[in-house]
């Protein structure tokens, strides 16, 4: 009995060891759940073609769940169905292609697009058949005002240089400046000295000091909106104060060379007639002397007859 007891005891306490060595085993951590996708706000926009093609400018702020609606009227020859799809830029997308059917007359293609990256905005387009397109073209709002001419200041002077939205647009949260380097753009920074950058709701002014030739270029305005941004371009250019000067200096030198060559021309002209008045001189003289010594032959040979 006492042999039996240590064995059942012995089994016992293997079993709770094996027990505890099974509860205390890890298996990594728990993977935790995937967050969830947070909501955007919803907008729609709709588009009814009665022709071939229509272009929709879509101007986006903010992060959206947008729905795009394309209603065509069809043509002269209505199918009862046709097939339609979207496009992104240049790609179809995936899984969008279907059998559209006639209803009171007209075709009707609708899709929802999560728009909340500057990477899902571009042209979107719904086209019917491969006959009729509708594209919506996603962007943020651009900056109209384009200089066609640089501003022109001077070394050692200021400059400043605007940068506006139209008063219609919606205005940006924030600016940015930056000046490009070849292909490298780089951003310029209040805390530098010669830089003063005035921001006022929708336009900003790039003040820079102290003007160097270096600082000539091309300056980059941007326009920062929740989901994008949007860029303009102005062009600087330092020139020191004899610039204006050289087409005038230009100038007085061709005069200068001209005066000079009418000169010589002239002053050629005067010995040339000089010399032709001395050679007739010269030949009227030589004349008179001819005469005078052939009259005093003559009379010589008279008084010698005479005699």
């Amino acid at each position: 009995m006492s042999a039996s007891r240590k064995q059942l005891f012995f089994q016992i306490f293997l079993l709770l060891i094996t027990c505890r060595h099974i509860s205390t085993k890890t298996t990594g951590p728990t993977p935790s759940p995937a967050a969830p996708i947070s909501p955007l706000p919803t907008e729609v926009r709709s588009v009814i073609l009665k022709g071939e093609n229509h272009t929709e400018k879509v101007e986006m702020l903010n992060p959206v769940e947008l729905t795009l609606e394309c209603t065509w009227t069809g043509n002269m020859n209505k199918l009862p169905n046709i097939s339609g799809y979207w496009r992104k830029d240049v790609d179809e997308i995936e899984n969008s292609r279907l059998t559209v059917q006639l209803e009171n007359e007209q075709y009707n293609l609708k899709r929802a697009f999560r728009i909340d990256s500057e990477e899902k905005l571009g042209n979107y387009s719904c086209i019917f058949g491969d006959k009729a397109k509708i594209d919506f073209v996603l962007e943020a709002p651009q900056i109209s005002e384009v200089r066609d001419k640089p501003i022109v200041s001077y070394v050692g002077d200021y400059a400043v240089m605007p940068c506006k939205m139209d008063d219609n647009k919606p205005k940006p949260s924030s600016w940015n400046w930056y000046k490009l380097n070849g292909t490298d753009k780089e951003k310029i920074f209040v805390a530098a000295e010669r830089y003063e950058i005035k921001n006022e709701e929708g336009k900003t002014k790039l003040v820079v000091h102290n003007l160097t030739e270096a600082d000539s270029g091309l300056y980059h305005c941007e326009a920062v909106y929740n989901i994008s941004k949007t860029t303009s371009k102005v062009e600087l250019r330092v020139i020191t104060f004899w610039e204006p000067l050289k087409p005038f200096i230009a100038i007085l030198v061709e005069v200068m060379i001209l005066v000079a060559a009418i000169l010589l021309y002239e002053r050629s002209q005067s010995k040339k007639i000089c010399t032709a008045e001395n050679g007739t001189n010269a030949d009227q003289t030589n004349t008179q002397m001819q005469g005078e010594n052939n009259g005093s032959e003559g009379s010589s040979s008279m008084r010698q007859r005479k005699v």
